[in-house]
């Protein structure tokens, strides 16, 4: 790929993660519960989803459905992810919630060397060295394991792990589907599991009101539709590490919104590990010079 798809990859993968900090926000904000919020945050955006894919993909859909056992996994995953990450934003603090859900900043990049054998050079090492420690800070400080948020923080944990499979899984459907089909198939896989969900625990499904519905399209538009669209959009023009450490943007993101709405004040840790998570996206801009694995010709990320 050129350096050229690779910039727009990787400004697809920074704003993909400043909107999708917006998500947190938006779930507390929303009148339905958590995982009901989770539910429309897909039905709403579903419609423009299919619109853009059938306009600007004829067939895509189609030929996309060749990949369901992966498109149903990856679906699973990522309802997974939006349950527990979705009820932990209300059991702790905005940076917890939203650092601890992003430790696929971790699990993903060790997929990417382990199992897809792309391994690092060394720029990129020194990359995910400087974000594990800006990220560690950023626990240290921000997500604290106190009683009080213990049970959110695991819901968020387990919510990384979900997210890191969904990745996984739509990083192969990327290989031969266009961003937006792949992001549509993959949402109906994600919507009747969530919904059942809501519903066996017996959340509120619908907001009082239409003013109630505004953080709910928003959660369509701006986290499903902009962010989630953007980062499918990445995952088919970057490799792992990288979409590991732009993941970490969010934590930042979302600590500054829990600091300006509800008081969250980051300290110290938490604005060098910052800048250590800065520090690491100018190393991953650099140009990758990928190793081969024992007895491979070429990487294969």
């Amino acid at each position: 790929m050129t350096s050229e798809g690779r910039g727009m990859g990787l400004a697809a993968a920074v704003v993909a993660n400043l909107t999708l900090a917006m998500g947190p926000w938006l779930v507390r904000l929303a009148e339905t519960g958590p995982v009901a919020a989770g539910f429309w945050r897909l039905a709403l955006a579903m419609p423009a989803l299919l619109a853009w894919s059938a306009i600007a993909n004829p067939g895509a859909l189609r030929r996309g459905l060749a990949f369901w056992p992966v498109l149903l996994v990856a679906g699973l995953a990522f309802a997974a992810d939006l349950a527990t990450w979705n009820v932990s934003i209300h059991r702790t603090t905005l940076a917890n919630a939203t650092l601890f859900a992003n430790s696929a900043t971790l699990i993903y990049p060790v997929y990417g060397f382990l199992i897809a054998r792309a391994w690092p050079s060394r720029p990129q090492v020194a990359a995910l060295l400087l974000a594990m420690v800006g990220g560690g800070m950023l626990l240290g400080q921000s997500a604290e394991l106190s009683h009080a948020h213990l049970v959110g923080d695991l819901l968020a944990l387990f919510a990384g792990l979900a997210y890191a499979v969904y990745f996984i899984g739509m990083a192969r459907v990327r290989a031969a589907v266009p961003p937006m089909p792949a992001l549509a198939l993959s949402g109906v896989a994600t919507m009747a599991p969530l919904l059942v969900l809501a519903i066996g625990l017996g959340e509120r499904l619908v907001p009082d009101d239409a003013v109630g519905w505004g953080p709910l399209i928003g959660l369509a538009l701006v986290s499903q539709v902009l962010g989630q669209g953007l980062m499918i959009y990445a995952l088919g023009r970057l490799p792992p590490l990288v979409i590991g450490i732009t993941l970490l943007l969010q934590p930042i993101v979302a600590g500054g919104i829990g600091w300006a709405v509800y008081g969250e004040r980051p300290g110290t840790p938490d604005l060098i590990g910052a800048l250590l998570v800065a520090a690491a996206l100018v190393l991953v801009r650099r140009e990758p010079k990928v190793a081969p694995a024992a007895g491979q010709t070429r990487s294969v990320a």
